[in-house]
């Protein structure tokens, strides 16, 4: 670097980068810029790169010591290129730099076991100077994962002359990029990008993981998160209602494309994450979500996520499962989706799918998230949102596929089983107990009621579907009589007595009239007896219990959540990919 250098070890006596590293202050139009960025040496190979590294440590020590209102004003200038550079060919790489860089500045999180609520960049992040690019910044980086622009091709990096000049940034831009495109293609960007189909486009990819990074710093002790407040309030460009003076970095942005990208995107972590926290967080984007009448275009994506479940990280099921929670609150959602009509769901296995509604397939896939979840993870939490988002959608449950049906009344043929037998060992353990004071006892008894509670929520779920749409749903009660002996022995369990009333009485009404019927009926006949007989049942018979609704709310998220999260997706996709560790230490000393 600089036209008097040619080997790496003499970097540290290179008189410009000394200057450039010093205290004494350069104009934007001296000569030095021109010899600064001017390569005369051969850009590093993948082994000399820890060479390279030792060799201008002292330089870096220099430019970052004593100097905070450098690392501010450093801030500020990546922030002015991240918004300002227009994006071409040439300027690609120089903004996947700047934005990288911007990760690396409030990386100091990956050095500690513990969640880092603040550091000296955070600090600068939510004041001063760099305070007036919060919306620029947000929309800038919204739009770069929204276009999924792919890296300029080998050769591409003619930089186009400007009448105007383009001022200092455009400038700074055209002289460095040749030089940093070698760089990047030695092992970063060009070459990871082919390799990785997640990497397509590596700047919507370090974009979004920036914009999770900034959406998730904590407050600050005397003002909330700006980002944070972008992110909540952005409105649709064909919004025309006035931002009210309360709402700071407001902005507006195309609300389709976004939801396209969105809906592309999910089979990365990352990607399910802003939808969920758009979902969340934006009530603007939620409302207009709602609205689409191509649901499953959203839809599909998540239910494959939980459908591959073995092949997904736990933080990224509970994502999908939670938007499933946060989308089943709105009855309007729960209604359309059995509207929703699909033909061959070809990633489903189970069994040949050629026609199904999109709410009987979000049922198939949640009831199989849960028979996984008993005999793998056995995770609660879990548990907890899949039977959630099956209670909110219960009562508008409407025309159920026939295999949707007997599905919910599999698992709760499993649990009414796994209930049987944790009950036989809690009565074995008792007996041996009587003879034995010495050995400790396995709690069976905390194993029994979580298992109850979880009958009980099925229960409540068949029982919201019999008295809310049981004329819309003859296959949920064929279903139901087909295995009719499940349910006998909770007609009198005191967990369950009550809520068994109306299910016991369905049972005895429809079982009464087929066999008036005659034996060796077709399942065709059956069907039409229960049709007929589902305009007799006296409605009036049937106990109404509260109407079942589960709102998600995030104070239940297993302690510490989402930082950790957010971090591992940005070591393991991108601080690891761009930045050596020991650079991140360098940059990041000050939050110790």
């Amino acid at each position: 670097m600089g036209s008097n250098s040619s080997r790496i070890g003499d970097l540290p006596k290179n008189e410009y980068l000394k200057k450039l590293s010093g205290t004494e202050s350069i104009s934007e139009n001296d000569p030095f810029w021109n010899q600064l960025l001017s390569f005369s040496f051969p850009a590093p190979t993948s082994s000399e790169l820890k060479l390279l590294e030792e060799a201008t440590i002292s330089v870096c020590r220099s430019l970052g010591s004593d100097s905070e209102d450098l690392l501010e004003e450093l801030l500020c200038c990546l922030m002015q290129l991240i918004t300002d550079i227009p994006l071409l060919d040439i300027t690609y790489e120089i903004s996947v730099e700047a934005i990288s860089t911007m990760v690396v500045f409030l990386s100091c999180q990956l050095f500690h076991k513990e969640v880092l609520r603040q550091s000296i960049s955070h600090k600068y992040l939510m004041r001063g100077p760099c305070l007036p690019y919060t919306s620029k910044l947000v929309k800038t980086l919204l739009y770069n994962f929204i276009r999924q622009e792919k890296p300029p091709p080998p050769g591409a990096h003619v930089f186009p002359q400007q009448s105007d000049g383009g001022g200092l940034l455009y400038g700074l831009a055209s002289g460095v990029a040749t030089g940093l495109w070698t760089v990047f293609t030695l092992g970063g960007v060009g070459s990871k990008a082919a390799a990785s189909p997640e990497l397509s486009s590596p700047l919507a990819n370090q974009s979004l993981l920036l914009l999770l990074v900034l959406a998730n710093l904590t407050d600050a002790s005397d003002a909330p998160n700006p980002y944070r407040q972008a992110i909540m309030s952005f409105k649709n460009t064909q919004d025309s209602s006035p931002f009210p003076s309360s709402i700071p970095h407001a902005f507006q942005i195309n609300f389709n494309s976004l939801y396209t990208a969105l809906c592309e995107q999910q089979t990365s972590d990352q990607a399910t994450l802003l939808l969920y926290t758009l979902l969340h967080q934006n009530s603007n984007i939620r409302t207009y979500m709602l609205a689409r009448t191509d649901m499953e275009n959203l839809v599909l994506p998540i239910l494959e996520i939980l459908y591959h479940v073995e092949e997904r990280n736990s933080h990224h099921v509970y994502m999908a499962l939670i938007i499933l929670l946060i989308l089943t609150e709105d009855d309007g959602f729960n209604r359309s989706i059995h509207e929703v009509i699909l033909k061959n769901i070809t990633w489903y296995s189970e069994r040949v799918l050629t026609e199904i509604s999109l709410g009987s397939l979000l049922i198939l896939v949640v009831i199989r998230t849960i028979q996984y979840n008993m005999t793998r993870t056995r995770d609660k939490y879990l548990h907890t949102n899949c039977l959630a988002a099956l209670a909110n959608m219960s009562a508008q449950f409407r025309s159920l596929h026939q295999y949707a049906a007997q599905r919910i009344i599999s698992l709760f043929s499993l649990l009414s089983k796994k209930h049987n037998k944790v009950l036989e060992q809690a009565t074995q353990s008792l007996r041996g107990s009587l003879s034995s004071n010495d050995v400790p006892l396995p709690d069976y008894a905390q194993d029994l009621n979580v298992i109850e509670e979880v009958i009980r929520m099925m229960l409540e779920i068949i029982n919201s579907c019999l008295t809310n749409s049981l004329h819309h749903n003859p296959n949920l009660v064929y279903a139901l009589l087909y295995k009719r002996d499940l349910f006998e022995q909770f007609r009198t369990h005191p967990s369950f007595q009550d809520i068994m009333q109306n299910i016991d009485l369905v049972i005895s009404f429809f079982s009464s009239r087929l066999l008036q019927a005659g034996a060796e009926l077709s399942v065709e006949r059956v069907l039409e007896i229960i049709k007929q007989g589902v305009v007799a049942l006296p409605k009036d018979r049937l106990k109404k219990f509260p109407e079942l609704k589960f709102k998600y709310v995030e104070e239940e998220q297993p302690e510490e959540f989402f930082i950790p999260y957010v971090w591992s997706l940005v070591y393991n996709s991108a601080v690891g990919l761009y930045w050596n560790p020991q650079d991140i230490q360098l940059f990041t000393m000050d939050s110790d």
